[in-house]
């Protein structure tokens, strides 16, 4: 069986890389995959499910392998985190987050192994700001969603911080600003070494740490892996950043009548109208992520991707996605012509 799905995926990525981007030479790319990649909602929070998942994404990031781009993978953690931090209540987030990190990459070492490329998973730490203002203020979804008066009996039970999102509620906790991954040298001589497998590293932003008089303590906290994955993007002088979304690209108006996604824009544009702010929660951090990255790179031709899983064949070229860098015709460029009463904001 595992024989017949090995085959089967690299069948599915030569096919996936002969559409993909051709004429884009090989590049040292970042690629950030969320944690509901590995948990679809509806679906219970199971090693197996998890892996059914992961196996389905296998193709996509081998797409970008077999094009010849030297990748590094990270991912998030926040179904995985949230359901940990229910069955052991007494556990801080750091610890939860080192454990979802050997969670999250033992599943996908799994699938990758069984598609036939091997996986090195590091598990590593994130230096925060023990004072960041984050702390009073908890944006990261963890956990399962709720109805109203369920999370309203645990907020009130558990003292959790609870927010809505979408039509459901969850918990939110901390997410401070990463300044450092400190196992990132690791997974640079794995990248200069020309490691053959695939290098997964920062899952869940990193197990959060600060020093406190010289000792590395853990932090009550859930990094944001789009955060972690663009600074780990800068320090390696990756040429590009990818956020691999279940929702596409950067839209205006998303959801209505005039909606319209983005092909390409500058972070000029993005920050002048504050596009994303308005979702703490699930775009805003993709965005700026995205714009650290560019704006911050050394490289003058740095780019950064947030597209669809399914589509990520495809983002390179272009045809689908929105694509983040400095220089773009008039700060920006439309996959469809807007309507001739419609104005971008």
């Amino acid at each position: 069986m595992l024989a017949r799905l090995a085959r089967r995926t690299r069948r599915t990525v030569r096919l996936l890389s002969d559409d993909a981007t051709p004429s884009v030479p090989p590049q040292r790319i970042v690629v950030a995959v969320g944690g509901n990649a590995l948990q679809r909602r509806g679906d219970r929070l199971t090693i197996e499910n998890m892996l059914k998942a992961a196996k389905q994404m296998v193709p996509s990031i081998l797409a970008l392998r077999q094009a010849g781009h030297q990748v590094l993978l990270t991912h998030g953690n926040g179904p995985q985190v949230g359901e940990l931090a229910l069955e052991r209540s007494a556990a801080t987030f750091d610890v939860l987050g080192a454990e979802s990190q050997g969670q999250i990459g033992y599943v996908l070492a799994q699938a990758f192994q069984s598609a036939g490329v091997d996986a090195a998973c590091i598990v590593t730490q994130t230096a925060v700001d023990a004072g960041d203002k984050a702390f009073d203020n908890p944006t990261k979804y963890v956990g399962p969603v709720y109805g109203f008066k369920e999370a309203e009996a645990l907020a009130n039970q558990l003292d959790w911080t609870i927010k809505q999102d979408g039509e459901y509620y969850r918990r939110v906790v901390a997410s401070p600003k990463p300044i450092a991954v400190l196992q990132l040298d690791a997974a640079r001589t794995l990248l200069e070494n020309n490691y053959p497998g695939l290098v997964v590293a920062g899952g869940g932003g990193g197990a959060p740490v600060s020093r406190v008089f010289g000792d590395v303590v853990g932090v009550e906290a859930v990094v944001d892996k789009d955060a972690t994955g663009a600074l780990m993007a800068r320090e390696l002088e990756a040429d590009g950043f990818i956020i691999l979304t279940d929702g596409g690209g950067i839209w205006h108006n998303f959801g209505k009548p005039d909606g319209r996604e983005m092909k390409a824009v500058t972070p000029k544009y993005l920050k002048a109208r504050k596009t994303g702010q308005k979702f703490p929660g699930s775009m805003g951090p993709k965005i700026s992520a995205a714009i650290s990255f560019v704006e911050g790179s050394s490289k003058p031709g740095a780019w950064a991707i947030i597209g669809d899983l399914n589509d990520a064949a495809e983002l390179m070229s272009g045809a689908k996605g929105t694509k983040v860098c400095r220089d773009v015709p008039d700060d920006v460029t439309w996959h469809t012509s807007p309507p001739e009463e419609s104005s971008p904001s």
